[in-house]
Order: structure tokens, then C-alpha cells, then sequence
């Protein structure tokens, strides 16, 4: 049996925390709890993929997160597994390959219930000139010879084309008709949820014997391990190690000397998809000043649509949960409004996230836009030993956590074989011919791939479970059980806000807490 075909062995839960943190921490042991190979810290996709990456090696690990699985950055995407084309048109190739290659992993290889493809029109409205259409159209054929490049098959992510007026309204019903002279398709992956994606890397890893600790923060680090505490008891204690891999993201430097970064926030708007007549595929729409910068236009299947993204410094202290701001809201707003029949107005505006982007500050001075950064990570080792790996995207965050975890074995000599998650499934992972055939709704196999008819049979058990969380959202009351019982959540902020997104809107989430309540007391 392989490690991701077996629920028990990859559950999170409050009782595994528990035995998982005393084993490390056991003050009876004559010098402390036991020491592990590689101890990670952060439980964002990269720090859940290096955790991947060095117990799939035959590494002993720990993986701690101050807070909960997908706290930070890696809840605030735009919930896209993109090809590159943004970093090929400004020339960052081995960026563009690494994104286009790592897309295609995750799509054919390792999480195939959790990627699809989502189709784009990009509608081409009187503020698009033609010499704007015709570079598009350009950086899309050179995406899909990026795709080609990757050997990404053409089942899985289509071929672009162009669009008659038509069509393009038959895709993107809200567009504005006047003008309109037709579309371009194009096609990159979608996630079914970014949350998602780390708590099945996360649990993949904790499969493959990761202790996987939420609730622990790390006060100090070294190159043998960290001081940590841990957050439901106040309790201080040590966790030793061999190598140390920091991968907190935008916190990285208040644990690391010497690691300086630019946070860049990118903010998404939430919209109820009816007041857009419905969209089968989404938007890219062209910023107008900026040749190479569009909002995207997200339909969720869920009945949400996100409108997003900024791309704005920030400055000073870094927040656990970023704030809107209305600039930022007003500029999303004002940008859409210039394809849309039907205005979006601020109260149409049901919810809003921003994420910080942890980039590596290489200027000098600290100056120039945020969006001029390059995306490329960077791992870096401080004198004491602990590799510290920033930068990158959430499409990359395998090949982050590769080459953090090959520094890592490098700089404290390890003895650990290559990496091997290119082909290693993550929970729930299938072929399409197995997925398509399980005996569950289809939803719940796009977000539990193989466990989604063990999350249906709970309903199946319990008619009450079967109940949506909120009239008009199709999160059920089973799914929350799972999560508390299968995906380490253990409060209702890790239920509503990272298990399901049902907290992305705010009168959404207050009308799901007593449910979110019902199932932790359930446990």
C-alpha cells in the first residue's frame, strides 16, 4: 500500500499533535525529546513541501506553523497554477520553464483531482488596439510552446485560439457588446482551492512519517533546532535537529539575520457569481497603461467569483492577516468596469483577501516597484546553518522545497537520497479515468480526489451531514467533521477560513460558525 492510499496513516488530528509533540519535547529523555534530521519551519506550501520532500528522502522531520496549515500566503492566491507567460514576456525564462514545468507536474502527476484546466478570454474591447491584440495573442502561442517545452500534454491544457464576438459573449455573458470585435481563448490551471493543495501536501508528508505540528511557533532558531512554544498551552520547549529549514515566507527575516524582503500585496475581490450572469470561463483584463499586467476574473464553481490582483508594496511591520484597503477595492472595480454590460458596484463586493508575496529585496536602496521583482526564490544559508528558502510562487513550491532541502543535506551532511516528489501523489491523487469513475458528486472529487466517496458515505451515514453549512453554499456539515477528524483542523477559524472558504465572506462565515462549533465539539 503506498503511503497516500491509506486515510489513517495521513490523517492530522488534535490526538496525533499531541503524541507527535510529546515524542519531540519528552523532557524525561536524557538530553530532551528526540532529534529529527530536518526540523521545518512553516506550514505554508513551501514549508509543507520541503516536510514532502525530506521525509520522502528517508529523512526523520518535524514541521511546525505558529498558527494553522496555509496560514499565511498560501490562503491568498488566486487559486491558479500558472504557466509562465507573465515572466516570459519580461524575459525571466527560466522562470516561465520552471513555472510551466512544475504546472504540468502537479496536472498530470501529483495532484490532478485538485488542477484543471480553466479556460480565459481576454475580450477584445474597444481599449484593447490591435497592436495590444496581436502581442497577446503572441505571448499565448508562446505559452502554449511553453506548455509543449514542459511536455505538458495537449489533453490536458488546450490549445489557444481566437474568438469571434459570439463566442466570446457565450464564454463571458457580462461583457460589454459594443465595440466587442471577438476574444482570445487561452488556458492555464486552476485550483480548486490553494488551502487545499497544502493540507494534501501536508498530510502527503505526515504519510510518509512528517510530524506535522500546527500551533507551534518557533522564538529562535539555530542550526540544531529551534526554541519553540507551544500555542494552546503557553508551554516553552526545545525541538533539536540536524539541519534547519526556515520557510515562514513574509516572516522569514524576524527568525533569519541578514534575510531582507519586499512584501508585495495582492488583494481579490469576492463577488456572488449571479450578479455576473454566470461564467463558464474566465477574464484577463488588460490594466490599461501596462502592457503586460491584466485583472483576472475567477469564476469558483461555489458561487463566488474572485476579482483580483494588486500588486503593491508594503511597508513596515507584517501582519498575520493583511488588511484591504478601499484603494485597492477601487481600483479592481474601476478596471472591470471597463468590460462589463453590467456595473459592479462596492456593495456587489461581498468579500475581499490580500496575501503578501515574500520577495527577495535585491536593490539597494529598497526602491522600484514590487511588480518589477523577479518571482525567481532564493535559498540562502546563514552562518549558523539554517537554510532559509523566499521568493518564488505558489505554482513553484515543489521545486522551492527541492532545492531548500538539497541545501539543507549539503550543509549539514546529511545522508539522504535525490528527491523524488516529482512523482510522488499527493492524498487523493488519481488518473482522470479513476477519478472520473468514483461514486461521489463531483465537487467533492475535485476537492478529495480518492477520499471523496469516504466524505460523501459520513452523509450517507448521518442525513444531517448531508446539510449545507450555509443556504446557498455547497459546503456540508460532513466536510466539516472530516476536516477535524482527517486534516488536522482545531478551531473554527482552520474550519472556515483554510479547510473551506466558506470565510472569505464575512456574513457567510457568521452564519456557519455554530456548525463549525457543532463538529469540533463532535470530536
Amino acid at each position: 500500500m503506498s503511503p497516500t492510499s491509506s486515510s489513517s496513516a495521513s490523517s492530522l488530528n488534535a490526538a496525533r499533535r499531541a503524541r507527535d509533540l510529546a515524542e519531540l519535547t519528552e523532557p524525561s529523555r536524557p538530553a530532551g525529546g528526540r532529534q529529527v534530521d530536518v526540523l521545518v519551519v512553516g506550514l505554508g506550501a513551501t514549508g509543507a513541501g520541503a516536510a514532502l520532500d525530506a521525509a520522502s528522502r528517508g529523512l526523520s522531520v518535524a514541521a511546525i506553523d505558529a498558527h494553522d496549515l496555509a496560514f499565511g500566503t498560501s490562503r491568498w492566491s488566486s487559486k491558479l497554477i500558472h504557466g509562465g507567460l507573465r515572466y516570459l514576456a519580461s524575459g525571466q525564462l527560466d522562470v516561465a520553464y520552471e513555472s510551466a514545468v512544475e504546472r504540468g507536474v502537479l496536472m498530470e502527476r501529483t495532484a490532478p483531482h485538485l488542477v484543471r484546466a480553466q479556460p480565459f478570454v481576454l475580450p477584445l474591447t474597444p481599449l484593447v488596439s490591435r497592436g495590444q491584440a496581436a502581442l497577446a495573442w503572441s505571448g499565448f502561442r508562446a505559452g502554449d510552446a511553453l506548455r509543449l517545452s514542459a511536455r505538458t500534454a495537449r489533453a490536458t491544457l488546450p490549445a489557444p485560439r481566437r474568438l469571434s464576438a459570439v463566442e466570446t459573449r457565450h464564454l463571458a455573458p457580462a461583457l460589454r457588446t459594443a465595440g466587442l470585435r471577438g476574444g482570445l481563448l487561452s488556458w492555464d490551471g486552476q485550483l480548486a482551492d490553494d488551502a487545499r493543495l497544502v493540507t494534501a501536501i501536508a498530510r502527503t508528508a505526515a504519510a510518509h512519517g512528517a510530524r506535522v505540528l500546527t500551533r507551534v511557533r518557533a522564538l529562535s532558531l539555530s542550526g540544531s533546532g529551534a526554541v519553540v512554544r507551544d500555542e494552546l498551552t503557553g508551554e516553552q520547549t526545545e525541538i533539536r535537529a540536524r539541519a534547519v529549514i526556515n520557510a515562514s515566507g513574509v516572516w522569514a527575516g524576524g527568525l533569519v539575520d541578514g534575510v531582507r524582503l519586499r512584501p508585495s500585496r495582492g488583494t481579490h475581490l469576492v463577488l456572488r457569481s449571479e450578479r455576473l450572469g454566470g461564467l463558464p470561463a474566465g477574464l484577463h483584463i488588460p490594466i490599461p497603461g501596462e502592457s503586460n499586467r491584466f485583472v483576472l476574473v475567477l469564476p469558483q464553481g461555489d458561487g463566488r467569483v474572485y476579482v483580483g490582483l494588486t500588486d503593491e508594496p508594503v511597508d513596515g511591520e507584517v501582519p498575520d492577516v493583511p488588511e484591504v484597503p478601499e484603494t485597492d477595492i477601487g481600483f479592481l472595480l474601476d478596471v472591470f468596469g471597463t468590460a462589463l454590460d453590467v456595473p459592479v458596484h462596492r456593495d456587489d463586493v461581498v468579500g475581499a483577501f490580500a496575501g503578501l508575496r515574500p520577495l527577495l529585496d535585491t536593490s539597494s536602496d529598497g526602491s522600484g516597484r514590487t511588480a518589477d521583482i523577479s518571482r525567481k526564490h532564493a535559498v540562502l544559508t546563514s552562518a549558523e546553518g539554517v537554510v532559509t528558502v523566499v521568493g518564488g510562487k505558489l505554482t513553484t513550491y515543489r521545486r522551492m522545497a527541492q532545492d531548500a532541502v538539497d541545501a539543507a543535506v549539503a550543509a549539514r551532511g546529511l545522508g539522504a537520497g535525490p528527491c523524488r516528489t516529482t512523482a510522488v501523489p499527493l492524498v487523493g491523487a488519481a488518473s482522470p479515468r479513476v477519478l472520473t469513475g468514483l461514486r461521489a458528486p463531483r465537487r467533492l472529487v475535485q476537492r478529495y480526489g480518492t477520499e471523496a466517496p469516504a466524505v460523501h458515505a459520513l452523509g450517507a451515514a448521518d442525513p444531517a451531514l448531508r446539510e449545507p453549512v450555509v443556504p446557498g453554499h455547497p459546503v456540508t456539515r460532513a466536510e466539516l467533521l472530516w476536516a477535524v477528524r482527517h486534516e488536522g483542523a482545531l478551531d473554527a477559524g482552520d474550519l472556515l477560513d483554510r479547510r473551506t472558504r466558506i470565510g472569505l465572506v464575512p456574513a457567510d462565515r457568521e452564519a456557519a460558525l455554530k456548525a463549525a462549533e457543532e463538529a469540533l465539539t463532535v470530536m
